[in-house]
């Protein structure tokens, strides 16, 4: 599984070099959204060395896909503007990656309360997918663009984003019941 994740981080990183090459575009918001790329793609091994937590090798994975689906894809070949299931897709991949990291924390901490862990799952998945939205949000005004697709959308897209992280939450959360019913 290293290994897949070493191709797939240079695969992701290669593509991401590419398009910034190609940008016609060099001002400093497109500058950082592609710089923003090699960042993102090493936040599990950043904070695995930070916080001393072993993060598995599946995690990796399925966060390289969702940086190179959402990131490379949506931001750099413009798929949120082609297709608009395909932001949906990643906020519900995103609510899914989010309530692990939420899982996480509660095997780190050796939480048992049922009920707590599925309100602490949830509740992080949404303060996750609420500070991405504030984030968008705060960049839009700053920096100009549309992000959130106001415009065309009113707040409608970014209320769908947070309902479909919620999903994704609750997707895992009903993982998590039957993985320790067993």
């Amino acid at each position: 599984m290293k290994k897949i994740n070493i191709l797939l981080i240079l695969i992701t990183l290669v593509c991401s070099a590419l398009n910034v090459i190609g940008e016609l575009d060099t001002t400093i918001v497109i500058i950082l959204k592609d710089a923003s790329i090699a960042f993102t793609i090493f936040m599990p091994y950043i904070v695995q060395k930070i916080f001393k937590i072993e993060v598995n090798e599946g995690f990796k994975t399925i966060w390289i896909i969702f940086i190179f689906l959402a990131h490379y894809m949506g931001v750099g070949l413009e798929m949120y503007n082609q297709w608009d299931g395909f932001d949906k897709i990643t906020h519900c991949m995103s609510g899914v990656l989010t309530a692990y990291i939420a899982y996480i924390i509660l095997e780190h901490n050796k939480t048992k309360n049922k009920i707590f862990n599925i309100l602490f799952i949830v509740s992080f998945t949404w303060f996750c997918a609420g500070m991405w939205e504030v984030f968008e949000f705060t960049c839009n005004h700053f920096f100009g663009g549309d992000a959130q697709r106001v415009v065309a959308t009113g707040v409608s897209d970014t209320m769908w984003d947070m309902i479909v992280a919620f999903l994704g939450s609750i997707a895992f959360s009903s993982y998590y019941l039957i993985k320790i019913k067993k």
